[in-house]
């Protein structure tokens, strides 16, 4: 990832996306899309896709989603098989 200039510290303040200076608007509306997919998708509304597309195109936010739902779906696939703490196959 780093090729694509995701480092140890831009990552670390993925939690402050809104007052970190490292992010561009795009990536900033792409974590809150994340944040509002994992947390509170029926507040995904006209408006915030309008500002979401603003910035991507709808295969980037297609792929976008995929992503996010990709992760969000292995991250709980992974706590209910309790992966995260043993794996025993």
């Amino acid at each position: 990832m780093r090729e694509h200039g995701v480092t140890e510290e831009l990552y670390a303040h993925v939690s402050d996306h809104r007052n970190h200076d490292e992010y561009s608007e795009a990536e900033r509306v792409a974590i809150e899309f994340a944040e509002l997919f994992a947390l509170d998708h029926l507040s995904i509304d006209d408006e915030f896709m309008a500002r979401l597309r603003s910035h991507f195109s709808d295969p980037d936010v297609l792929d976008l989603t995929i992503c996010i739902a990709d992760f969000l779906g292995f991250g709980r696939l992974t706590q209910v098989l309790k992966l995260d703490v043993q794996c025993e196959l």
